[in-house]
């Protein structure tokens, strides 16, 4: 019987697991499936915790709908009445001392009409004015693989890119829009631009793409973990190991033997290394490989709730959070006002907020140095500088995510590439896996680790 290996309990290696369980049972194969998960509980950076009536994400706090509602994950899983969506409202950049609207009109900060651009308060006139140049320059010489900042400033703007782009897109995609690829962000601007000769004419055209429906977000009564509890409950013929590390990896002949902290070993046929690049390279300890793994960088993250007892009214009505564009100003990236956005995070409808830290941040050095009740006081000073609230907390959850951000730089296509190609030579059963290489969203995630599970089937 041959043996497959997953090492990483997080989304991915759950969604692999459970596509080769179907598999296994559909066709009546005789394959071993056996998951290590290093911590105490499933699920890598999707984790809910509750507190005095608030209900709070440690990691991902939702799942974009459109790409999960094109699968069948939630149906298989019985999960459909659980399902819950995001509030709609609108999003501020706080700057020059107060909350300033995005332009509803837009999509990552970027005019999808001639008017969002001219009504815009957060850029001047002659912002406004340079950001024409979009609808009269053709593009020469910008490919998918060239930086999206390069590509947005030369056709929108600087200032446009800085005041209203950036601090959006960067949120998003966790870095500076200079190191990150049009491919690797919102490659269809590039087809846009040639499509219709616009940037903001493309997105113009189409924008129920992008605000088709209010629904943009979903989540579960019960909160992310509940996608990860239905998951590991299905898993009924997977061997799943927690707190058990695995410490080395090593070929012998066809096979490998998976070393593991309690000083067992597993031999398998395959492995599906579903954890962080940085996890990945240790296991298999390879100077040949250490190159490709250089070229693969993450990034930091701090994020911290706070609930108030408060009503959540007490916020701009039509609002569901801000991001910051001058760190100068807060200290904090961007905060979401989660009860807002979510009514099942606070049962009695009380005020939580929740504010990001990222170690783009020119103070991060020292805020990964403070302790939790430290990082809270950081936080309670930012929200009584954005939003006047002065009141003490009722609840409270710090998480510091170190070094496990993935952060897609330009040359992360070809890093991935590489280090596909000479695992394929060296160590044919062995399959990278996760956000570290192919996307950071659940959605994707949840894809990647069916698309690994489905690589192993095509061998048998």
């Amino acid at each position: 019987m041959k043996t497959v290996v997953v090492i990483g309990g997080g989304i991915t290696g759950l969604s692999a697991l459970y596509e080769l369980q179907k598999w296994t049972k559909t066709n009546s194969v005789g394959v071993r499936l056996v998951l290590t998960e290093a911590s105490n509980q499933l699920g890598g950076k999707i984790r809910t915790l509750t507190q005095n009536g608030f209900m709070m994400e440690a990691g991902a706090d939702s799942i974009v709908a459109r790409k999960m509602e094109s699968m069948s994950l939630i149906e298989e899983l019985g999960l459909e009445q659980d399902v819950v969506y995001n509030a709609t409202g609108r999003s501020f950049i706080y700057m020059d001392g107060e909350l300033k609207p995005i332009p509803e009109d837009a999509v990552f900060g970027i005019p999808a009409s001639l008017e969002s651009l001219a009504t815009s308060s957060l850029v001047s006139a002659e912002g406004k004015v340079a950001a024409l140049k979009d609808f009269y320059t053709k593009n020469d010489s910008f490919t998918k693989n060239d930086s999206i900042g390069s590509f947005l400033e030369y056709f929108l703007g600087t200032e446009l890119v800085e005041k209203q782009i950036a601090p959006v897109l960067s949120g998003v995609y966790s870095g500076r829009l200079s190191d990150l690829t049009i491919a690797s962000t919102l490659p269809y601007l590039i087809d846009y631009k040639e499509k219709y000769g616009s940037i903001i004419k493309g997105l113009e055209a189409n924008k129920q793409q992008f605000k088709g429906g209010e629904r943009k977000f979903l989540s579960f009564q019960n909160g992310l973990s509940t996608l990860i509890d239905a998951l590991e409950a299905k898993l009924d013929t997977v061997e799943i190991l927690k707190n058990t590390k695995a410490t080395k990896i090593e070929k012998v002949d066809s096979r490998y033997h998976v070393g593991l902290g309690n000083q067992d070993i597993i031999e398998a046929d395959y492995v599906i290394l579903s954890i962080p690049h940085t996890a990945a390279e240790s296991l298999l300890d390879d100077p040949k490989l250490q190159h490709e793994f250089s070229g693969l960088k993450n990034s930091s993250l701090i994020s911290v709730y706070v609930g108030f007892d408060v009503p959540d009214s007490i916020l701009p009505a039509d609002g569901t959070g801000f991001i910051t564009a001058n760190t100068e100003e807060l200290t904090c990236n961007a905060c979401t006002w989660t009860s807002r956005k979510w009514e099942h995070t606070s049962t009695s409808g009380n005020l939580l907020v929740r504010l990001f830290y990222k170690s783009s941040l020119p103070s991060f050095s020292s805020l990964k140095e403070m302790d939790q009740d430290e990082l809270l006081e950081i936080a309670l000073g930012d929200i009584r500088k954005s939003l006047g609230i002065t009141a003490a907390p009722i609840a409270s959850v710090v998480t510091n995510w170190t070094d496990q951000m993935p952060n897609y730089l330009i040359t992360h296509p070809k890093s991935v590439a590489a280090l596909e190609s000479k695992l394929a030579a060296d160590y044919p059963g062995i399959l990278l896996a996760g956000c570290s290489y192919y996307g950071v969203g659940i959605p994707n995630c949840i894809e990647n680790g069916v698309e690994s599970a489905r690589k192993i089937m095509d061998r048998f």
